[in-house]
């Protein structure tokens, strides 16, 4: 991969001192039974009447509907420069980068004297190219003495890849802002209380498991609205990175939330078993 995160994983960080779920880790997340939809169901059929061409990064690659057509940009519609990831960002969290390989040096420099601003997108070997990524803004940069950069961005607006204008010397592609749909009758702040109540209850149980002080957890919402809040819950989920693409792509805060709220039960049964386990035969 072109580039690589500094942190071997995705840390939740919407506040840097924030208690991380740590049992929501690679270990301890094959027992989810609310799997990720595959990413066909997750991108919206276009139709376009040409021939067409893959944008490659890695061995995965975006969707032919993405490859670019002329027609004039709309006000809802932008050029941005991409950087595919094997990791999902969300609005209002740090990520951390390193910049090493040429091309995106050269999207570096530019971005120094412009924007600052750039798209990350997930995407792996398996799935490919995701069709919804999130703004990363540069907040924090070093360069270094072999022109590399250490970065620290953090995350702004969603977006949906409309079509692919260029793959050399770097990926741009034209995008559309994505933002969640009024809720109706759902109570957000219910939901947002609930959530918060399990990754209280999921810290509890790790922090037992893990012989750690079981201290209660603090106020983990910070005062954050709910659709920020729910931004967050996700960010939590590390080592998940196809669950946290599907919420991502969600365009509903209460669905987001309900669909989180399931992933910390199902959380919450598997450290219950195996505190159970672990009270039952303690020297295991």
């Amino acid at each position: 991969m072109a580039l690589a995160p500094v942190l071997s994983t995705h840390k939740p960080s919407l506040n840097p001192n924030t208690t991380t779920l740590s049992a929501l880790n690679p270990n301890n997340l094959s027992f989810l039974s609310n799997s990720p939809p595959s990413l066909a169901s997750l991108l919206h059929h276009r139709r376009h009447k040409r021939r067409t061409a893959s944008l490659k990064c890695s061995a995965s690659s975006f969707s032919e509907k993405h490859h670019n057509i002329n027609h004039p940009i709309s006000d809802d519609v932008v050029e941005l420069p991409l950087f595919p990831l094997p990791l999902v960002l969300f609005p209002g969290a740090i990520l951390p980068l390193q910049i090493f390989e040429f091309r995106y040096r050269i999207m570096m420099h530019t971005l120094l004297h412009t924007d600052l601003r750039f798209g990350v997108i997930y995407s792996d070997a398996v799935s490919g190219t995701a069709e919804v990524g999130c703004v990363g803004e540069i907040v924090k940069h070093e360069r270094l003495v072999d022109d590399r950069f250490f970065l620290i961005c953090k995350g702004q607006e969603r977006f949906r890849v409309t079509n692919v204008v260029r793959t050399k010397p770097y990926f741009v592609a034209e995008v559309s802002w994505l933002e969640d749909r009024p809720s109706g009758e759902e109570d957000l702040e219910a939901l947002a209380t609930e959530v918060e109540t399990c990754m209280k209850d999921v810290i509890r149980l790790s922090n037992r498991l893990n012989e750690k002080p079981e201290k209660e957890a603090q106020d983990l919402r910070r005062n954050l609205f709910p659709t920020p809040f729910s931004f967050f819950v996700g960010n939590t989920f590390e080592g998940a990175p196809g669950e946290q693409q599907a919420l991502l792509e969600l365009e509903d805060t209460a669905t987001r939330f309900k669909r989180e709220k399931e992933t910390l039960r199902n959380t919450l049964n598997y450290l219950s078993a195996a505190s159970a386990v672990k009270d039952v035969f303690p020297s295991s």
